[in-house]
């Protein structure tokens, strides 16, 4: 009731709401004058048929009843340039308010990113990127102390640890030694002379490594 008396002394009305009633006024029109043009067709064919009744047995009734045929047919014509019209109006209204809403959807999306981006400009963002890399690169230096400080002021004599380990190693050395010489000398009885030779082959195999980690061990 407030929006019909504002719009009828002037007032400012929502253009949004506007459109909407435009657009529903427009397509009662439409609906108007598609009954219409039904009632105008049927007419015309009405006396189309009056014409071809009497186009024989009464020439006078069947001329009038195409002059009516005539005449309404250009009522008809005249309706569908209205009816052109109107559905006209009613797609660039249409479009008109999808625009707007696309604009304003358009607007509240910038002021969201005004909103958000704030102060911020690309001095910041340089800088803060600055920042990070420096904050980075010291937490990486910070862990790579951290990992190598273990032995940090205990003295190792290298050369004990070379000799350490030359003796691990002889101490193995001679425990397979002493296994080689523990074997059992004697055979099964029966043995076939291809299990006798495989035997020797394998004996002279593992003296043969021995001898060759011995000759390593020694240079």
């Amino acid at each position: 009731m407030m929006a019909g008396f504002m719009s009828y002394f002037g007032g400012r009305r929502d253009p949004k709401q506007s459109s909407r009633e435009a657009i529903v006024t427009l397509r009662q029109q439409l609906q108007m004058i598609e009954k219409k043009g039904d009632y105008l067709q049927k007419k015309i064919d009405e006396e189309m048929k009056t014409a071809k009744a009497n186009a024989v047995t009464n020439k006078t009734a069947a001329t009038a009843a195409l002059k009516r045929k005539k005449a309404t047919e250009q009522e008809l014509e005249r309706l569908q340039g209205t009816r052109f019209q109107l559905e006209m109006q009613v797609n660039t209204l249409e479009s008109a308010s999808f625009n707007a809403e696309t604009m304003n959807a358009m607007k509240k999306a910038a002021g969201a990113l005004k909103d958000i981006h704030g102060k911020l400009n690309i001095e910041n963002v340089d800088s803060t990127m600055a920042e990070i890399s420096e904050q980075t690169q010291l937490a990486n230096e910070v862990s790579e102390a951290i990992s190598t400080s273990t032995y940090t002021g205990m003295e190792i004599d290298e050369d004990e640890l070379k000799q350490e380990l030359a003796d691990l190693e002889q101490d193995e050395l001679n425990e397979r030694l002493a296994g080689a010489e523990h074997v059992p000398a004697h055979r099964l009885p029966g043995p076939s002379r291809v299990e006798d030779s495989r035997l020797h082959s394998a004996e002279a195999d593992e003296e043969a490594q021995l001898k060759e980690l011995q000759a390593a061990l020694a240079m």
